[in-house]
């Protein structure tokens, strides 16, 4: 993991405030480590510029607090959401990723000009779907 820490994606605001405990199994920080290895930083070796993580993982119980979809892969380890700082560069990283062994890529909401951030997922069982959404 060059870029990127188990910490940073398992970060969260949310968590704190509401003093939930997102610690991941053995399992889910696997799951963490082959999205990094596979996805994350070989994007933003790409990319050539830092990539924000919005989400990791998320315990069951943070998942429900923020919403996430029952069955998310951010239950597991094997997703994250991730940003730029600007749609434009958001545009540029959603290409590159759109050349990588993904499981989902996610355009999140934005405009033309490009999403406001990417929802990522890489399954280490090697069963990944390429299944591409523009929400």
């Amino acid at each position: 993991m060059k870029y990127f820490t188990i910490e940073e994606l398992t970060d969260s605001s949310v968590a704190r405030q509401l003093h939930i405990d997102n610690t991941p199994t053995a399992e889910i920080k696997e799951n963490l480590t082959a999205l990094v290895r596979h996805i994350l930083d070989p994007a933003r070796t790409a990319l050539g510029k830092p990539i924000r993580v919005n989400s990791g993982y998320r315990c069951t119980l943070l998942n429900t607090c923020v919403g996430g979809a029952q069955n998310s892969q951010h239950l597991r380890g094997e997703a994250a959401d991730i940003c730029t700082g600007s749609p434009e560069e958001n545009r540029k990283l959603f290409e590159i990723l759109l050349n990588m062994p993904f499981d989902q890529l996610i355009w999140e909401r934005g405009n033309s000009h490009g999403p406001a951030w990417i929802h990522v997922s890489y399954r280490r069982n090697g069963n990944n779907r390429g299944e591409v959404i523009h929400l």
